[in-house]
């Protein structure tokens, strides 16, 4: 019983490093090759991107592009202003050359930084774009 006992736990922990590895090497090949935030996004691509707005701007959006993905997976924009997480959005990558973004209504009294986490679909930074809010 106890070499059955044994001979489970090794091939546990074997199957363990083999999920682990092949979703480390899919979170590494995993880039953000752009990433800005921007007053609109047209035909896919940002416009009007910039590190500081006006408190008067309205809506923002996050735009990333991201690479290196095999298979299909997501990820996340995670709008702060200063510590405080303002929203969390989850966005599907659908190929090796994706872009995709994410919007936040920015009420005229959020003056200050702001940023966008990009974060892959295990919680990892990939990229962070900061921003400000100005009078």
């Amino acid at each position: 019983m106890k070499v059955r006992k044994d001979l489970f736990a090794v091939a546990l922990g074997a199957l363990f490093l083999v999920v682990f590895s092949a979703t480390a090497a899919i979170a590494a090949d995993l880039q953000v090759e752009d990433a800005v935030v921007c007053a609109d996004v047209v035909d896919r691509q940002p416009v009007d991107s910039a590190a500081s707005f006006g408190a008067s701007v309205g809506r923002l959006y996050g735009f990333t592009r991201i690479v290196g993905a095999e298979d299909p997976t997501q990820v996340v924009h995670a709008w702060y202003f200063g510590d405080e997480e303002r929203a969390r959005v989850t966005l599907a990558v659908n190929g090796s050359n994706w872009r995709t973004y994410s919007s936040k209504v920015i009420q005229a009294h959020e003056i200050g930084a702001w940023r966008v986490e990009v974060l892959d679909a295990d919680g990892n930074t990939l990229d962070t774009i900061q921003f400000d809010i100005t009078e």
